[in-house]
């Protein structure tokens, strides 16, 4: 029989066939093969033993948090408490495009913010939405309710940030575990401990662990560069066919940053974040 991951805590395993659930242990010479199911794998399962006998190769997947096949990313970064980072948006966004997955922005707790930071947050969702992205505020519940049919969505952002309290807002029979903000820290507790797949809206979608420590583990700078789609726009321009919009002259990109064509925070994480490998 063929099922999904939903659920993986130690070496138990939950598997989905046909609407139905089955608990499961994966084969012992997965170890010495270095197999490791994780959530999100189409696997095949021995329903009699309870025994996951083979992993389906994945279309991608996600190292941090661990999950594959996944259709759709939904960045839930909030405004305040904790305070908002282009410089993990951006991160999050070049990973998961790396991955081939769509990026879509939640933007939460705008309610915590004063008059000066709602208007630079939304010049930043002015200029998201411009090169692309769907951008969302956690209050449009109803726009957002149509994106997750058909689809494996996964969470990611910061801890705090408010995934879990996005999920209960979109369907309040989840009931997920919430925690405040840890003032001495700065930033949310960790409420999930796990990472599961629940049905939500005619898709399945991930609570994850929260997370702000992200790294571009198998990408090089290239990948990075590559993985700004609004550069992709003007490269063509630059004088040099493989330019890296850092030090060459005639560069494109670095014109339309000064023209304010491209945001300059965007910019300015690019150059740390290539700087960074």
């Amino acid at each position: 029989m063929i099922g999904k991951v939903v659920k993986v805590i130690s070496n138990n395993y939950s598997v989905l066939v046909d609407g139905k659930f089955y608990n499961c242990k994966p084969r012992g010479k997965f170890r010495n093969l270095n197999i490791r199911p994780i959530v999100g794998d189409i696997v095949e399962i021995n329903i009699e033993k309870k025994v996951i006998t083979d992993v389906y190769p994945r279309k991608n997947e996600l190292i941090r948090p661990p999950i594959s096949n996944v259709d759709q990313a939904i960045i839930v970064t909030s405004v305040k408490e904790p305070e908002f980072s282009s410089v993990l948006l951006d991160k999050l966004l070049v990973i998961i495009e790396y991955n081939n997955i769509l990026p879509i922005i939640c933007f939460t707790k705008l309610d915590l913010a004063d008059k000066k930071k709602l208007k630079e947050i939304k010049e930043y969702i002015d200029y998201y939405k411009s090169i692309g992205y769907q951008v969302y505020l956690n209050t449009e519940l109803d726009k957002m309710k149509g994106i997750f049919k058909n689809k494996i969505t996964v969470l990611a952002g910061q801890s705090g940030a408010g995934k879990s309290t996005l999920l209960n807002k979109l369907d309040s029979s989840l009931n997920l575990k919430t925690a405040p903000i840890s003032k001495a820290l700065g930033r949310g507790k960790h409420t999930t401990r796990h990472v599961e797949l629940i049905e939500l809206l005619g898709g399945l979608i991930a609570d994850t662990p929260g997370f702000s420590a992200i790294t571009f583990k198998g990408m090089n700078k290239s990948d990075i560069r590559d993985n700004f789609i609004e550069f992709n726009l003007y490269r063509s321009n630059c004088k040099y066919k493989d330019c890296m919009h850092y030090n060459e002259q005639d560069c494109a990109v670095k014109m339309k940053v000064k023209e304010k064509k491209i945001l300059k925070s965007r910019y300015d994480n690019y150059i740390n974040f290539i700087s960074e490998e």
